[in-house]
């Protein structure tokens, strides 16, 4: 009888070799989408006691901003391009000749400051339909925090020579008590449909 000839095995690591070069190659080569956002810190949940106490905003201390399915915007009971909100908000969140049409205002002793006038109480509503385009959306939201950015550089550069972003920590809490930023964002909803009998 003749000898057994022997089948060589398999040899299983350049496989493995192979497998981790793919996985590399698709790592590599794919592109991977980032996120858009934007960057809101959410309130903290609110206690029992808050929860049982209903918020009182007087109509004055409120900027409705409502856009919709169509993505226009109405903003205080007004249609408006997207390129006056920030002047809108402006002038709401400012009230600089006191109008009581506008926020009311109160005495507060900013450090830095000393006592001043400060419309602590005004909320920007933001509410949009359910067909309102995201983008839309975003650009309202940048009107919003460009128009707060500006206001806060006005008083930054009045007082120390500076834009907000060039303060310190101290001095960038001291602006931000003199405007405070306060968007409200609804659920988004289905307002101004026609209704069907």
């Amino acid at each position: 009888m003749g000898k057994k000839r022997k089948v060589p095995g398999i040899n299983g690591s350049s496989s493995a070799d192979i497998a981790f070069m793919l996985l590399l190659f698709f790592l590599l080569t794919t592109s991977m989408d980032t996120d858009m956002g934007l960057a809101r810190k959410l309130p903290r949940p609110p206690e029992k006691q808050e929860q049982d106490q209903e918020m009182d905003i007087k109509k004055r201390n409120m900027l409705i901003l409502l856009i919709s399915s169509e993505n226009n915007i109405l903003c205080g009971g007004e249609y408006v391009d997207v390129k006056q909100v920030r002047a809108k908000a402006k002038e709401f969140i400012a009230n600089v000749n006191d109008d009581p049409s506008l926020p009311e205002k109160e005495e507060v002793d900013v450090p830095f400051f000393g006592k001043m006038m400060v419309t602590t109480k005004h909320v920007i509503s933001l509410q949009n339909h359910r067909g309102t385009q995201y983008q839309a959306y975003i650009n309202v939201q940048n009107e919003l925090a460009a128009a707060y950015n500006e206001l806060r550089d006005e008083v930054a550069k009045q007082k120390w020579g500076k834009t907000f972003a060039e303060l310190n920590t101290e001095q960038q809490k001291a602006v931000q008590t003199i405007y405070p930023q306060k968007i409200s964002e609804a659920e988004p909803k289905n307002y101004g449909e026609k209704k069907t009998n």
